[in-house]
């Protein structure tokens, strides 16, 4: 049987609305693990920001809106996100 699944590129729009960053006040930011995704886009689902994008080389992170919530890493099912302390 072959493999079904479907990749897809989800294209990464700015709000055109949001000028201002808002990502500086968190205390936690997600590091996507390359190696344990397998590009569901259940985070990118779930995010309630919109930051993170697929490009060529997986997923990303906008840090500058990203506000560090966890919901992204609490929806991965391989726990390929991990929240590690803000720079």
């Amino acid at each position: 049987m072959r493999d079904a699944s479907i990749s897809i590129l989800v294209p990464h729009v700015r709000c055109p609305y949001r000028t201002a960053t808002t990502g500086s006040w968190r205390s936690l930011r997600p590091v996507i693990e390359p190696e344990k995704c397998n590009m569901c886009m259940l985070c990118w689902v779930f995010c309630p920001e919109g930051v993170i994008r697929q490009d060529v080389d997986g997923l990303s992170v906008d840090l500058d809106f990203c506000k560090g919530c966890g919901i992204c890493a609490n929806e991965c099912r391989r726990d390929a996100i991990c929240m590690v302390e803000a720079d």
